[in-house]
């Protein structure tokens, strides 16, 4: 991972950066109610959005498992746990909890949550084996993973892609399956973007 890619993260501005995560023509936002679909989420699970940012995302899930769920609003950014937290009261979910995590260890108790959703935010992890390792602890047994990341081609994906994003799908596919996951589903709905679901095995 290139060094310093998630110093911008250190005491962010959440104002500022929901500027840049809720604008017409990011994908993920302008997608997020069918991204939100195909999750399949039911009442009562307990989801964990890793990189939550400005908790857009957390609070669409928070809405789907309903009161008798949980959403952990996890971030390496305090001000981000917070404002995602924030954001879910004011539309009255009581049902989201921050953790602010290390760049190492998603911090979620062993066997906690049914799926951990990861949009845009893979190619942040600074040491994926063992954030991956955090996550696979943290799934209950067959629980999923669903990672939605840039699809990172030469001659297709613009320049701040190919200079930000380590890896492509493929690699990032290979380093998954290796920390103890099988990809379950592939979905190609979106054009710079792929949807991929793995199941902890």
């Amino acid at each position: 991972v290139a060094p310093g890619i998630n110093r911008g993260y250190d005491n962010p501005n959440v104002t500022q950066w929901r500027g840049v995560f809720e604008r017409d023509g990011r994908e993920v936002w302008d997608r997020r109610d069918d991204i939100i679909r195909h999750l399949r989420l039911q009442p009562g699970q307990a989801i964990a959005d890793v990189g939550a940012g400005t908790g857009f995302f957390t609070a669409l899930m928070a809405r789907e498992v309903g009161t008798t769920g949980i959403v952990y609003a996890v971030d390496i950014a305090q001000n981000f746990v917070d404002a995602s937290v924030q954001r879910a009261r004011d539309q009255g979910l009581r049902n989201v909890v921050g953790v602010v995590n290390d760049p190492r260890d998603v911090r979620l108790p062993e066997n906690s949550v049914d799926l951990v959703f990861i949009s845009d935010t893979y190619h942040h992890f600074e040491y994926p084996r063992s954030t991956l390792r955090s996550i696979h602890r943290a799934l209950r047994p067959g629980g999923e993973m669903v990672v939605i990341d840039f699809k990172r081609i030469p001659g297709f994906s613009n320049p701040w892609v190919l200079n930000h994003v380590r890896a492509g799908e493929s690699v990032v596919t290979a380093e998954i399956t290796a920390a103890g996951f099988e990809l379950v589903e592939r979905l190609d709905f979106m054009q710079t973007q792929y949807y991929l679901r793995f199941r902890k095995r």
